[in-house]
């Protein structure tokens, strides 16, 4: 039967088309991961204060918010006194109840209750294209009333004079809630669409390859570079967040934050590097496996020849 013969160039025009989509392929799979991240994990309001809570029990976020609580007590006490050194006398106090207040099972309720309060507002401008235009706003006086009511408890001088009232605070500036809201949209939607993006090219790569198993070694290995480069980027990421604080002070808290709200994400980048270091692993050892020699073909075995018979004499 007539062998076909390869053609050299249709085969490195399949070799190029799969080297280009499985590089696609494991590019978008670093970026899908971050964006599943943002959209699943940060935007759930269930998650975020899930994530959020064990916070109250460290030190360092503590400390950073009990010198927050403590100055602005002491600040709107300073403005409604009559004695402004009586007043800048109990300080010290004001701060070190604060402090200890932080230390107690309301302090944790507390802090739960601002960071949903905090969420819930910024999800629903993020996600509410008729929202105001406004900066985005959040109502903490019911944190305020719980942190004087436990105050008082405490027989802490001036407690009562702390003013509860409804100000709208702050969290995210007018000028940036049409960018967030629009990025958000943009997340929401890659979350889907790269993940599966991803995998169709990535099988897609290894289907039109010459070699198929050279392919999904090259995917296993680019899935796990792109692994180790978000990990990169989630470590350069916190150097830069926590250089970009004027507070130096208070740069350990925001680590702890920062921390907590990329353990997801690191851990899914870490998984990301063990998956393709498999899948690369396993594939290179299928070719080391040694081959069948085919078998020999059976040898004719020829009968001996009769020798004519002798003439007689």
């Amino acid at each position: 039967m007539p062998l076909h013969r390869i053609d050299p160039h249709r085969t490195r025009l399949r070799n190029a088309l799969s080297a280009t989509l499985v590089a696609l392929a494991c590019l978008l799979a670093p970026c899908g991961t971050l964006a599943a991240w943002a959209a699943f994990g940060l935007a759930d309001t269930g998650r975020y204060v899930g994530t959020m809570a064990p916070l109250a029990a460290d030190p360092d976020v503590r400390d950073a918010v009990a010198d927050a609580v403590g100055d602005e007590v002491v600040r709107e006490l300073d403005a409604g006194a009559a004695d402004s050194a009586a007043d800048s006398a109990v300080g010290p106090f004001v701060r070190d109840a604060v402090r200890s207040f932080t230390r107690t099972e309301a302090f944790r309720v507390a802090w739960e209750a601002g960071n949903r309060a905090v969420h819930d507002a910024v999800l629903h401008a993020l996600r509410d294209d008729a929202a105001t235009r406004g900066p985005v706003t959040v109502d903490l006086a019911p944190v305020t009333a719980r942190v004087r009511q436990r105050l008082a408890a405490d027989h802490m001088p001036f407690a009562h004079r702390i003013p509860v009232e409804h100000t709208e605070v702050a969290v995210v500036p007018a000028g940036e809630v049409a960018g967030l809201r629009k990025g958000y949209h943009v997340l929401d939607a890659a979350a889907f669409w790269l993940p599966l993006a991803a995998v169709v090219l990535a099988v897609t790569g290894i289907a039109v390859a010459a070699c198929r198993r050279r392919a999904l070694t090259a995917t296993g290995l680019g899935t796990a570079l792109g692994g180790a480069l978000l990990a990169l980027a989630i470590t350069i990421g916190r150097r830069l967040t926590l250089a970009d604080l004027p507070d130096r002070l208070h740069r350990p808290a925001a680590g702890a934050v920062y921390d907590a709200l990329t353990a997801t994400l690191r851990t899914a980048s870490w998984l990301l590097l063990a998956l393709g270091l498999t899948v690369a692993l396993a594939s290179w050892l299928t070719t080391l496996r040694p081959r069948r020699a085919p078998a020999a073909a059976p040898t004719a075995v020829r009968a001996p020849t009769p020798s004519p018979p002798r003439a007689r004499t």
